[in-house]
């Protein structure tokens, strides 16, 4: 059984595996970064850490959200925290950035288990600009999970 962080983007449900996230936190205090590409919302600091934002909306093709109430940032572990758990036994093939990155998304919603034999292919009617960074769908109570490839979503053009 994996577990699955969900979080809104508009009106969809979206999930990422639980291990891959350091924290989901609401500081939303963005400072811009000039010319970086659109999908890049800005920088914070954590902690005296410097994290990268993007814009996980705007990297699918959606249009770029306001920052509102229900706003938050999910912090992603870097690859070195990802191979202290690999050393653990867990964590197999996962992988995200050297340096600490996080997506702003529109709400958070609940952890979800599922079973990998329930995830299914996505379908073959999302948009070429979102198919690429999906890596499938859950069935849950609350509608249609859908899980994101992230090293797509970090490292394609």
């Amino acid at each position: 059984m994996s577990q699955y962080a969900t979080f809104l983007l508009g009106d969809r449900l979206f999930g990422l595996d639980l291990m891959m996230i350091r924290e989901i936190n609401r500081i939303l205090d963005i400072t811009p970064v000039p010319h970086a590409k659109p999908h890049i919302r800005g920088l914070i600091n954590l902690r005296g850490q410097i994290v990268t934002i993007l814009d996980l909306g705007v990297r699918l093709g959606l249009e770029p959200q306001a920052i509102a109430e229900d706003s938050h940032n999910l912090i992603l572990k870097t690859n070195a925290e990802l191979a202290a758990v690999r050393r653990e036994g867990d964590g197999q093939g996962y992988s995200t950035a050297t340096d600490l990155v996080g997506f702003l998304v529109d709400a958070i919603g609940d952890v979800v288990e599922a079973d990998e034999t329930t995830i299914e292919p996505p379908s073959a009617n999302v948009s070429e600009a979102e198919g690429g960074f999906l890596s499938g769908v859950i069935k849950t109570d609350a509608g249609l999970l859908v899980l994101l490839d992230l090293h797509e979503v970090l490292f394609s053009e």
